[in-house]
């Protein structure tokens, strides 16, 4: 390897990289493959040194030699950093906050974990930058510094805990983030910033004001004693047997004593009250659990005006919604009962709110409403919904259990139901009858009679099996009609399914040990069947019945126990809520909803029985306060020896006298101390050891410095992707249904930011099925795509009913090129090749820029990246609207002010 590829020079700003080359090549040993080895080395040392050094020129020439080193593919890997370094240094040093910003975000996203030590410095930067715009990402930055590298942890730490002292309130949603995600457990990083984020809360945008709510909850829950305290007394007066009655006066004065809220606890939930009338719904959300989980149980109950006004948003807001009202109707009912007819069934409503409300309505059910509940409950019951109408006649058989006047009256509707034409109802209905004949085992031998008749006509398994083992635990009640149901279930024993065919084994065992004369050959017969049956199961329930209760030399112990175990008495079924078991979980979580412990679930501590020092919480400002004074005597001095001054001449004395250091306020504190004794002898500054509590204004300064501070001047150059002005609605056939017997094709590009990729586009398949079979297994073969060119593709289709149709989404990177996309489409059985060419109007996203900016991109570009099409229209109808209605038809570009009529850009 010559010299002159290391002695890369220009004819202007070379010299240095002159020098560098040659004193590298000077180095390099003649001899064999050490040489070679040592000529690398000292290489890539040369253009890191190129790349550190303070000259532009050395390192621009140190990037023309990378990029022709990559070109060569040669390894340039261990550069990495030190490029890095200089791109985003320069722009992170940037006077535009918007682009310190942005490089911020940029190079916190490069998941490549050799520039870990460079993401550090830069966020250590930018956490003390002077725009809390700046401060803002640099919050977001530690999140994926810490995922990228989590040994970062302690160093991390230190920045949040300085940013948790920022007063901004763009900053304060952000920070909190970043302490969840980073280290939730270090609840001394709040302590003294508690009161500041209590008070800035009401200024902080929307998804922020969540993220604190959510961390103040847990805080509340470790730092105050429960204000649920004033609600427990005494229940009973009987002591515990090894009590003593000195400890029993003691725990009882304990008892006695009045609760008295934290000021800070009072801080928390009057601060976060206003936020009930947030337009966001997961705001509300946030303070309903929070006044749910902390506040005294006679104040929660203004949360429940709020959620109600929740259920008139979309369909997912009231999923979730009614979810916690659920959880909370269980335990304090009274707090929804004035809202009951909001709960109320509508029937546009999809089945998951409709289940969800009737749940809420079962737990408000009370003595004084059923009856309107149950008149409700009467219509449901005709919903065209199957699913629905199932799940009111469960409520029904629930509100009859709660409420002991109401059971004989709910008994008897669903006995009613049971001539119902709809097989669904029916068969639930005996299920829910099932159980509540299980829970009041008195003599309701008509209404079993009645379900015996329905066996004829009932083809639900689950209704079959409830009728049996019904009858089955009151053959003794029915004498005729158990052994015949018996001889009718023989009949068709071998065309049941499995759980009826248990059922049938069950009844022949019970009937066998009550009425042994008149079906022992019965019970006989259908265990020989049994013993043969496809199913394991019933072959060993066969098999244990017969050892059970047929007499043999082979009879256990158990046999003259059978009686007991068959006919002995079953426990009463337990009808509750679903709900009931969530409330461990925070409302409002997804561990909540999913009823499961959620991946990043932070658990709410229990009540600390004895307060934490709250002294912890006290902000000392002995320092401000002094030096207020300071400034104050200082600018008064200055006043009066220049009393021509201006006030601009005022406010300068005392911005300097505030930004001396605090070594010159200590050598000068005497001759101060003396001085304020002579100006002011009425005024003396007395140390304070309790915390300033300044009064709070209604508005927040810092949220107007935060918006002063957004640099939003028409001299920065921002462009900005924006929405598609026209999406059109044209296809294209990826793949006919003949040549893909059967099955159908269709693309068409949507025009949206593909989430696969930022430089992939967005492409929309439409798969129908045209055949009379089911096609399984639709998946993307082999692709056969172009060098440089990448896809993503769908998640395989298990099955595509006949005539059924569903639609995918796939993302291409084209690499800016009209190149074809050729792949296979496959089903289980065949492998179609296919192919999708992009217009180039598709490759292109719309931008929002200003004229200038317009004409300056405009002069950058050269010829290669232009394309024309002709657009044919008659001279009537050639306006500015027309032609802007061809171009977005066949590009997906933007429209920029234009100050001339006749140009369009």
């Amino acid at each position: 390897m010559s010299s002159n590829s290391f002695a890369y020079t220009e004819q202007s700003g070379g010299g240095e990289t002159a020098e560098l080359g040659q004193e590298a090549t000077s180095t390099i040993s003649p001899s064999g493959a050490f040489g070679l080895f040592s000529s690398d080395l000292k290489k890539n040392e040369d253009l890191k040194q190129m790349l550190e050094s303070n000259k532009d020129s050395a390192k621009l020439d140190a990037m023309k030699r990378i990029v022709g080193m990559i070109a060569k593919g040669k390894n340039a890997s261990e550069l990495f950093p030190a490029v890095v370094k200089n791109v985003a240094s320069k722009n992170i040093e940037d006077p535009n906050q918007l682009i310190r910003a942005s490089a911020l975000r940029v190079l916190s996203s490069i998941r490549v974990p050799i520039i870990v030590p460079i993401m550090m410095l830069a966020i250590k930067e930018a956490s003390a930058d002077l725009s809390p715009y700046v401060r803002k990402n640099a919050a977001h930055a530690i999140q994926k510094l810490y995922s990228l590298d989590p040994e970062q942890k302690e160093m991390l730490i230190e920045v949040i805990e300085k940013l948790l002292k920022d007063k901004s309130t763009l900053v304060a949603g952000s920070v909190v983030m970043a302490f969840e995600e980073v280290c939730p457990d270090r609840i001394d990083l709040i302590h003294k910033n508690y009161r500041k984020l209590c008070n800035l809360l009401v200024d902080v945008e929307e998804w922020g004001q969540v993220v604190i709510i959510h961390m103040l909850t847990r805080y509340a829950r470790t730092q105050f004693v429960s204000p649920w305290k004033e609600d427990d007394g005494l229940e009973d007066n009987e002591k515990n047997f090894y009590e003593s009655d000195d400890e029993l006066k003691e725990k009882t004065e304990d008892r006695k004593k009045p609760y008295t809220m934290d000021p800070d606890h009072r801080l928390l939930i009057r601060n976060t009250k206003p936020l009930l009338q947030s337009r966001n719904a997961a705001v509300v959300m946030a303070v309903a659990q929070l006044y749910w989980h902390i506040s005294p149980k006679s104040e929660a109950g203004i949360i429940s005006k709020s959620l109600v006004r929740l259920l008139r948003s979309n369909r997912e807001v009231q999923y979730i919604v009614l979810q916690n009202i659920a959880t909370m109707s269980i335990q304090r009912k009274g707090m929804f009962e004035p809202y009951l007819k909001s709960f109320y069934v509508r029937s546009t409503d999809p089945t998951m709110i409709k289940t969800l409300k009737l749940e809420i309505l079962t737990n408000l059910a009370n003595e004084a409403n059923i009856s309107t509940l149950l008149r409700e409950f009467q219509t449901y019951v005709k919903s065209q919904d199957k699913q629905f109408a199932a799940a009111t006649i469960q409520t029904i058989g629930r509100c009859a259990t709660n409420i002991s006047e109401v059971t004989d009256t709910c008994l008897n509707g669903l006995v009613c139901l049971l001539s119902n034409r709809d097989e669904i109802v029916v068969a639930e209905s005996v299920v829910v009858i099932k159980k509540l004949l299980q829970m009041q085992p008195v003599q309701h031998g008509e209404i079993i009679k009645h379900m015996a008749k329905l066996l004829d006509s009932i083809t639900v398994p689950v209704a079959r099996a409830s009728i049996l083992w019904l009858i089955g635990e009151n053959c003794e009640r029915v004498p005729k009609i158990a052994p015949d149901v018996l001889r009718k279930m023989a009949k068709s024993f071998t065309n049941e399914d499995d759980l009826v065919k248990l059922q049938i084994l069950n009844l022949g065992a019970k009937l066998y040990l009550t009425n042994s004369k008149q079906t022992k050959l019965l019970t006989q017969y259908i265990l020989n069947l049994g013993k043969y049956d496809q199913n394991y199961d019933i072959r060993d329930r066969t098999r244990f019945i017969r050892q059970l209760i047929v007499p043999n030399e082979k009879s256990g112990a158990l046999s003259k126990y059978a009686k007991k175990i068959f006919l002995a008495q079953k426990p009463a079924p337990l009808l509750e809520s679903p709900f009931k078991d969530r409330d461990h979980f925070q409302l409002g979580t997804l561990s909540h909803t999913l009823n499961i412990k959620a991946s990043g679930y932070l658990e709410l501590s229990n009540w600390p029985e004895v307060a934490p020092d709250p002294s912890v919480r006290n902000v000392e400002v002995i320092e401000l306060v002094k030096n207020f004074w300071v400034c104050f005597l200082e600018s008064e001095s200055g006043s009066e020896s220049g009393e021509g001054g201006g006030s601009e001449e005022e406010e300068d004395s005392s911005e300097d006298s505030s930004e001396g250091s605090s070594s010159e306020e200590e050598s000068e504190s005497g001759d101060e101390s003396e001085a304020e004794h002579k100006r002011m002898p009425f005024l003396t500054v007395n140390p304070i050891s309790t915390p300033v509590v300044l009064p709070t204004p209604a508005l927040s300064p810092s949220l107007i410095a935060d918006l002063e501070g957004l640099n939003l001047s028409t001299s920065s150059s921002v462009i900005s992707v924006g929405t598609p002005v026209f999406v059109p609605g044209k296809t294209h056939v990826l793949l006919h249904r003949m040549s893909g017997k059967g099955l159908a094709a269709n693309y068409f590009f949507p025009r949206q930011p593909c989430i696969f990729g930022d430089k992939m586009v967005s492409v929309q398949i439409t798969l129908n099925n045209t055949s009379d079979r089911k096609i399984e297994n639709i998946h993307i073969g082999e692709k056969k795509l172009p060098v440089g060119m990448q896809m993503h593709v769908f998640h395989p289709i298990d099955s595509l009913e006949p005539e059924g149709s569903i639609t995918v989404s796939m993302g291409i990177d084209f690499c800016d090129s009209t190149q074809t996309a050729s792949f296979q489409l496959c089903t289980k059985d065949d492998c179609f090749n296919v192919s999708i060419q992009p217009p180039i109007g598709e490759l292109l996203l719309p931008v929002t820029m200003s004229e200038k900016d317009f004409k300056k991109e405009q002069g950058m570009l050269t010829g290669m990246n232009e394309t024309s099409a002709v657009i044919i229209a008659a001279p009537q109808n050639f306006t500015p609207s027309m032609v802007l209605q061809k171009v977005v038809n066949v590009a997906n570009v933007g429209v920029v002010p234009s100050g001339q009529d006749n140009i369009h850009r």
